[in-house]
């Protein structure tokens, strides 16, 4: 019976140094390291179409905006009125009204400037997706760096021992980039051409 007690803490011993720890906390970092680069893409995913969509959304602002300047001008510039019609009020009248329709709309125009901010938008939009790129990468960065952790803990001595024997334990794959152009940000299209 004095000889167990020696024998039990030389077994825990020799099982703690044969990976029944490190395993399995190498295996749950990696798998966490690969939820986040699965957030991350998510991030991607769900941030393109609803940035996108808010850039339409203040550009189409904008543009209603702008259209009603151009078409005030147009209709102003149409209407003509010569040094003989000056004693005409009917005519002076029209030009004045179709001037009041360009500076009203050019008034529209500054009042609204402040929250017409689709140049804004287009930049916040780049921002939010390097910011989600940089993020991925990191992510990716993350997940081979405890994929690599992993696979030497169930490749090196004496973690190989348990690693195989309790877990059954496979190398991870780690993350690269197969797709052709996988190297390059998604291009975002505003349904502009050039």
């Amino acid at each position: 019976m004095k000889y167990r007690t020696p024998l039990v803490l030389l077994g825990a011993v020799t099982l703690a140094g044969c990976g029944l720890n490190s395993v399995p906390t190498a295996e749950e970092n990696a798998k966490a390291k690969w939820a986040d680069v699965e957030n991350y893409y998510q991030r991607r995913a769900d941030l393109i179409p609803n940035l996108v969509s808010t850039v339409k959304a203040a550009g189409a602002q904008e543009k209603s905006i702008l259209v009603e300047v151009t078409q005030a001008r147009a209709s102003a510039s149409q209407v003509k009125v010569s040094g003989a019609d000056l004693s005409d009020p009917a005519k002076v009248a029209s030009y004045e009204k179709a001037q009041a329709g360009v500076t009203m709309s050019l008034q529209r125009l500054q009042e609204a400037y402040p929250e017409l901010k689709s140049q804004g938008n287009y930049a916040t939009l780049m921002t939010q997706l390097e910011g989600t790129e940089n993020r991925i990468s990191t992510a990716r960065h993350d997940y081979n760096d405890a994929v690599q952790s992993y696979n030497t803990t169930i490749r090196t001595f004496p973690d190989a021992i348990g690693a195989k024997v309790f877990y059954g334990a496979k190398p991870l794959v780690p993350f690269k980039a197969t797709s052709a152009g996988a190297e390059e940000a998604p291009a975002v299209n505003f349904g502009n051409t050039n």
